[in-house]
């Protein structure tokens, strides 16, 4: 895979009182609706010019785990979005080579977007809980704040152990949205099985994850822990 996209074309400089930005990352495989959802209830409350919806290219918490073509996850991202004004897509981790870190594709937005916008990178609570183990945490959080979507089953936030490992850093900022619990593993399922993908990703994903076979070893995949 190398679909190098220019940046002219994929990160359009922002200007005047474009200065708050969200970022939500994520494999995108596929991208469905409670990405969505949360990609706007995250523009609203934060009060964001633009979400970058950013596929992740070979994310090393995620090594070994089979995807697929950065291609086609870009591609459903680009139809997922297409109307929404405030969302675009960032090609930074599936055009870069090897092992992607947040930390990196974040210096790299800072350098483009300016020193002036404030970027919040928009998490699950289950990342939350493991975000401890990310590459160089405390330097991530000097480059932006972390937004957080609420999951149902994971615990509260732990303030005590936030501050003992990032005394520095802002709290979490937390997203008071619909509490939606889209399997992406029980999608591919579906979509292996030739089952209806309708309320759980836009229909023209849907239609494009049909036309291009996609999932069709997933009915053999574990459970997503």
């Amino acid at each position: 895979w190398k679909r190098e996209i220019p940046l002219e074309s994929a990160m359009p400089r922002l200007s005047g009182s474009d200065m708050r930005v969200g970022v939500l990352g994520g494999t995108f495989d596929p991208v469905h609706l409670a990405h969505l959802i949360i990609g706007e209830e995250a523009r609203i409350q934060l009060e964001l010019e633009r979400v970058l919806f950013m596929p992740a290219g070979q994310p090393w918490l995620k090594a070994g785990q089979a995807l697929s073509p950065a291609a086609d996850r870009l591609r459903m991202v680009e139809l997922a979005i297409e109307g929404n004004p405030h969302f675009q897509v960032c090609c930074h981790e599936v055009n870069r080579d090897g092992p992607t870190y947040t930390v990196d594709t974040l210096e790299e937005l800072h350098q483009e977007l300016g020193a002036d916008c404030e970027i919040f990178f928009i998490i699950g609570q289950d990342a939350l809980e493991q975000f401890h183990r990310w590459k160089e945490p405390a330097r991530l959080l000097q480059l932006c704040r972390l937004a957080v979507a609420r999951r149902p089953g994971h615990d509260d936030f732990d303030r005590k152990a936030w501050q003992r490992l990032f005394s520095d850093a802002d709290e979490p900022a937390f997203l008071a949205a619909p509490s939606i619990d889209i399997s992406g593993t029980e999608i591919r399922r579906r979509a292996a099985a030739g089952g209806t993908l309708r309320y759980l990703v836009p229909d023209a994903v849907a239609d494009y994850i049909k036309r291009r076979r996609l999932y069709q070893a997933a009915l053999l995949e574990p459970e997503e822990s």
